[in-house]
């Protein structure tokens, strides 16, 4: 019996051929799964098959680029989470990322080294939320769109991983086949730059006011 990832790239190579069944296995087998995580994020189910059509075109620009060695699902997913923050932008709205510190452990948690600020201090208006979901949505598109170009796939599913999916740095070092120190970095090198994104933006201290402690 074939494993998960022997089934995917035999599907791989027979798109790559030009093999029009092998597209609607492809469709057949991840569709749903990349439907229910937009939806999941959206909340409506229109913009969600949009988003999910989007992906799988782009996934077919980016075909001559693939590399085997990476997981179809995880790379997917990565795309998938891409066309999701290009869709939130539009709209004006995005995840609340943190950008104060915490904790430096193995969790999903994404953190910057910093002072941890209660509850009650961090409170945004509807107005500043909005201002602040519109700087994260252009510092991540932009951090995002520099990796696409530069063909840095795994510290891209290394963020979708992390990030949208909540997976621990062991669970994406395993699934990536890098070390977890690697997954550490990355983690850290995409924080400490969407950061320093945010804070290029000149928005006023009490937008972000811990950028500045």
């Amino acid at each position: 019996m074939k494993s998960s990832r022997q089934v995917d790239t035999l599907l791989v190579e027979r798109i790559r051929k030009a093999d029009t069944d092998a597209w609607n296995d492809l469709i057949a087998r991840y569709e749903g799964r990349l439907l229910a995580f937009a939806e999941s994020r959206l909340g409506r189910r229109a913009p969600s098959e949009d988003v999910v059509q989007e992906t799988f075109i782009g996934f077919l620009n980016s075909l001559p680029n693939y590399d085997f060695k990476r997981s179809l699902e995880a790379y997917l997913f990565a795309i998938c989470a891409h066309k999701l923050t290009d869709h939130l932008r539009r709209e004006g709205r995005r995840p609340t990322l943190p950008l104060s510190g915490g904790s430096t452990g193995s969790g999903g948690n994404w953190d910057i080294p910093g002072k941890s600020r209660p509850a009650s201090s961090v409170a945004r208006s509807d107005e500043r939320r909005d201002i602040e979901a519109d700087a994260l949505a252009r510092a991540i598109s932009e951090q995002v769109d520099r990796w696409r170009q530069r063909g840095d796939w795994t510290k891209l599913m290394c963020v979708e991983s992390l990030f949208v999916r909540g997976w621990a740095n062991k669970e994406v070092a395993s699934d990536l086949g890098i070390s977890e120190q690697q997954v550490a970095n990355f983690k850290f090198d995409f924080l400490t730059q969407l950061r320093t994104a945010v804070k290029k933006q000149s928005l006023s201290q009490e937008v972000f006011p811990e950028l500045y402690e």
